[in-house]
């Protein structure tokens, strides 16, 4: 159960994959802007049903994430701002699982997201957005062998990401000492220390980001006087710190991460992906907190 679980979350997380089964999570972001008055704040929440099948191994996964992303713009921008401000995420999926005889485990996750400023009343045909992804797993994290480890690789697509190709995923999990291991990989690698059974710190590199529409396209005026437009907003992030986790109740986990940023960009794009308007691209830090469940 807990491998198909361990599979579950990396169907079902996104762009982030590591060692822990979440099947929920709620937490908040802040992210302040280096040499400006600007900032990011975000809300996100995840919850997914497995549903187990006739099939032996086999499950049906049905989830859902919500995000809030709210950009605190103080400083002049050459584009009208009001309305651009509040961006949402609305994601849901479905995905499949299955183990094969030789210990190796498939799944297969499509989904669709509807992300956007929202300022009409109407849902826009730019707002949705669909992926999909497919996965090959060996966990032995679990079995008595002298150095557990597990095997992840997989291809991810979503049209969000304007390019006619997926995208690579492979990770690999190892624990070493009965209280240290690491993960080496996209989308995120790190080191873990085990102090006891309920606390544990890591250093870790990962990435992070956002994609949105702006349902009315803006105007930015360069400085020369041409003008470009704005479709949609995009964040990447490419970010190195620490992170502390608290068990304070059954499968119930505390979490605080610290990091600092080795590429930031914030950016307005046009409908061919092409930057308008950079609105940060300063490293800076990084906080992210919150609570999530785990098996």
């Amino acid at each position: 159960m807990r491998k198909f679980l361990l599979l579950l979350v990396i169907l079902s997380g996104g762009c982030c994959l590591g060692q822990s089964t979440d099947l929920m999570r709620v937490e908040w972001l802040r992210i302040p802007q280096v040499d400006s008055d600007n900032s990011l704040s975000r809300f996100r929440t995840f919850i997914n049903f497995p549903i187990p099948l006739s099939w032996e191994g086999s499950y049906l996964i049905p989830g859902f994430e919500y995000r809030h992303i709210t950009l605190d713009i103080d400083d002049p921008v050459p584009f009208d701002a009001n309305d651009a401000k509040t961006f949402q995420m609305f994601r849901a999926t479905i995905a499949y699982t299955f183990k094969f005889k030789s210990g190796w485990r498939f799944g297969a996750r499509a989904g669709f997201e509807l992300a956007s400023n929202f300022e009409s009343a109407d849902f826009l045909g730019r707002d949705f957005r669909f992926s999909g992804s497919a996965y090959m797993i060996r966990d032995r994290s679990s079995d008595e062998v002298a150095k557990p480890n597990r095997w992840v690789i997989g291809l991810q697509y979503s049209t969000n990401q304007g390019r006619p190709f997926p995208l690579p995923i492979i990770n690999y999990y190892r624990q070493f000492h009965p209280r240290w291991s690491y993960s080496l990989g996209t989308p995120k690698t790190n080191i873990k220390h085990m102090f006891n059974a309920k606390n544990s710190l890591q250093a870790y590199a990962s990435l992070d980001g956002f994609f949105s529409n702006i349902q009315n396209n803006r105007v930015v005026t360069n400085p020369d006087g041409s003008t470009a437009i704005a479709d949609n907003i995009s964040m990447t992030q490419i970010l190195a710190g620490l992170g502390y986790e608290y068990n304070f109740a059954k499968n119930f986990y505390f979490y605080l991460y610290a990091a600092y940023t080795l590429y930031n960009e914030l950016r307005l794009r046009d409908e061919n992906r092409n930057n308008v308007f950079n609105l940060n691209e300063n490293n800076t830090g990084y906080f992210r907190t919150g609570v999530k469940y785990k098996i």
